[in-house]
């Protein structure tokens, strides 16, 4: 084992004094070919060309000296310090940080970033950082080749935004570009570049301070909890929206963080709104022009940004990006077929019959899921008078891909 490994971040400043010492003394140096270009690093050491982390770590594990692995930024965010302390490899590792890329970039755009959420795109969760994209404002994308802006931008098709893209930060080729995401595809961009995403429906008041970074669950202020009585949306809910038959359907779509929610039938928007308030990006589908005003109020009112599509279901979503979970409010057998050819990770309806239910249960389970049907009884009382004020009686139905992530 190497007998010391130090990780020193480069942001194109020059180097401190303890890195400069470090690199000084090193036998073995691993980074990327700006890296290994550096006055500082040693004539006759062994370089590696960092391209596998994984396999630099098994060389450095082998190496008998002192080794040093360069990488930009800070290598303790989303960097190579992870792979490196992983316990196959055995390493400790001492690290001499740089400003992080992302803290740059703001920097750059003269922008805080306390606020912000912090995304990486590879081409395996290009998707998923897309999502975080359509669902908050300020989004900082660590790209990579494959998954860079214009992949960004082609996957928030329709979806509209602001990019700030910081190419090759600290080097004398640094450059940056402000468009809106629609034009973003029409250029070839440089690696290694982050994209600042900003913009949406901006309804509520802009943040002055926080206690935590990223999103801030009391901004905008909210109503504690979820699935939440009407009057809180201002409407009448109809059966299909009731209280407790939401929050049955919201505690089996999971939804999370870079998850695409859609929701078939919105109408009044609860349930979209609450899917938004836990992070998840939302297309709300409905073919009445007062539902999908209904359902945009209560995204507004919730603080949460969701687009709504205006249309029938099933032809309606021919066109929209692939679901990860999907909550159908109504449209029925041929609605819930068309859903489960898309293969979402869940699906989850309710039957106002036993019939129906079992149908709905039979184009699951044909579609490949994995099928539970419940029947929930609620009954509203009135404390005052100890009274009944409201029963509902409906199947809740959820199916889940055995072969998708939980």
């Amino acid at each position: 084992m190497a007998d010391r490994v130090t990780v020193i971040g480069w942001d194109g400043s020059p180097l401190a004094p303890a890195a400069t010492s470090a690199l000084a003394a090193a036998t073995l140096v691993a980074g990327a070919a700006h890296h290994l270009a550096l006055p500082e690093v040693p004539q006759d050491a062994e370089r590696i060309r960092l391209g596998s982390v994984d396999l630099a770590a098994r060389r450095i594990a082998g190496h008998r000296g002192s080794a040093v692995v360069l990488a930009d930024g800070d290598p303790g965010f989303f960097g190579v310090v992870r792979t490196l302390r992983a316990p196959e490899h055995g390493l400790e590792v001492e690290v001499v940080p740089a400003v992080s890329a992302v803290a740059t970039a703001f920097a750059r755009a003269g922008m805080p970033w306390d606020d912000a959420q912090v995304v990486v795109a590879q081409q395996r969760t290009l998707r998923r950082a897309v999502n975080v994209c359509r669902a908050h404002t300020k989004v900082a994308v660590l790209t990579s080749p494959g998954a860079g802006p214009a992949e960004l931008a082609l996957l928030l098709q329709g979806v509209h935004r602001t990019f700030v893209i910081c190419e090759e930060l600290g080097t004398d080729r640094e450059q940056v570009t402000v468009l809106t995401s629609d034009k973003a595809a029409d250029h070839v961009w440089r690696d290694p570049n982050v994209v600042i995403v900003v913009g949406g429906i901006g309804t509520a008041p802009a943040r002055t301070g926080g206690w935590i970074a990223g999103h801030d669950p009391e901004f905008p202020p909210a109503v504690r909890g979820w699935a939440l009585p009407s009057e809180e949306y201002g409407i009448d809910l109809d059966e299909g929206e009731s209280t407790w038959l939401r929050a049955a359907q919201l505690a089996r779509l999971g939804a999370r963080t870079g998850d695409l929610v859609w929701d078939i039938g919105s109408g009044s928007g609860a349930l979209a709104a609450e899917a938004g308030r836990f992070g998840a990006a939302v297309i709300a589908v409905d073919a009445e022009p007062g539902a999908c005003a209904s359902t945009a109020a209560a995204a507004r009112r919730a603080g949460v940004q969701l687009e709504v599509v205006e249309g029938r279901a099933p032809h309606v979503l021919e066109n929209l990006p692939e679901p990860d979970v999907v909550r159908i409010g109504g449209g029925g057998v041929d609605v819930v077929v068309a859903c489960a050819d898309r293969r979402p990770a869940r699906i989850v309806t309710h039957a106002a019959t036993r019939d129906e239910a079992e149908a709905v249960c039979t184009a699951l389970r044909e579609g490949g899921y994995v099928v539970e049907c419940v029947l929930l009884q609620s009954v509203e009382m009135d404390t005052g008078a100890w009274s009944e004020r409201e029963r509902s009686v409906v199947f809740l139905v959820s199916g889940s891909r055995p072969d998708r992530a939980p």
